[in-house]
């Protein structure tokens, strides 16, 4: 299997841990020399492994960010929600 490139050009912050010292965080990562994006993914403590993960645009960052802080209109239809 070929080896993964990234690198973590941004740590943002750490939204928990767990008991063996895996870390969720919240980092801007590029991908295979892409550009970076905002990466949401459980890591080791060296930072060498990490678990599946989301990875979002800036607009699509800034688009959660809205929802989290309630400024999207309350009316969304759940039923076309996963």
């Amino acid at each position: 299997m070929a080896e993964l490139k990234f690198e973590i050009v941004e740590h943002v912050g750490v939204l928990s841990e767990n008991a063996k010292g895996w870390t969720k965080e919240l980092n801007k990562v590029s991908w295979g020399d892409h550009p970076a994006k905002y990466d949401i993914r459980d890591w080791s403590p060296d930072h060498t492994r990490m678990a599946k993960g989301v990875t979002l645009t800036d607009e699509e960052l800034a688009t959660l960010k809205d929802i989290l802080n309630g400024d999207v209109e309350d009316d969304i239809d759940e039923s076309q929600m996963l």
